[in-house]
């Protein structure tokens, strides 16, 4: 049923080594190459009855932005939704709710955009850019999560595959003026 995509995706082995990137250069077989040329990270999974506090404690402990929620916070049973940093501020803070008293199923975005384990990178990086989003679930053909691609997953991969593109650019003159505030 699968195929050489979806089986990198499902073999748990993926998520434990580093991946080489021998990208010569940016031309459309790049965008043509399936996800797994990207760092997917494993999702981290909770029930819907779980607390915000223990989603944003686990978000902090696995240094993620994202909790993907499954029926029994497994990645055996189907995606339910997503909650994020962003749902932190605009969702919780924001409206001066209290993260201990909320469980996720309040806060969560359900039915959350998704990827297939056999999208290409032009489709992650569509997909991204298109509707905004900072964190997209992949998931397998039930439904079932079997990763996670960030904004910062994607800079990753450009700047392992690109180093002497990017590392190389002249510094840009940062004036007071010009300069932004954060990261």
């Amino acid at each position: 049923m699968g195929g050489d995509i979806y089986d990198v995706l499902v073999d748990e082995s993926y998520f434990d080594g580093s991946r080489e990137y021998r990208v010569t250069g940016f031309d459309q077989q790049l965008l043509r190459e399936p996800l797994t040329m990207l760092p997917v990270q494993r999702p981290l999974t909770l029930a819907p009855d779980a607390s915000v506090s223990e989603a944003m404690r686990a978000m902090q402990r696995k240094h993620t932005g994202c909790v993907i929620i499954t029926g029994d916070g497994s990645t055996r049973t189907q995606l339910e939704g997503i909650f994020t940093e962003r749902d932190v501020l605009f969702r919780i803070v924001d409206r001066g709710r209290n993260p201990a008293a909320l469980a996720l199923s309040e806060v969560m975005t359900p039915e959350p955009e998704t990827l297939s384990v056999r999208a290409t990178v032009a489709y992650v990086l569509n997909k991204m850019a298109v509707g905004g989003f900072r964190h997209v679930p992949v998931v397998d053909d039930q439904q079932r999560p079997k990763g996670v691609i960030s904004v910062r997953d994607v800079v990753t991969f450009l700047v392992d595959a690109f180093p002497r593109e990017i590392m190389n650019l002249p510094e840009l003159d940062a004036s007071p003026s010009q300069a932004r505030e954060g990261a």
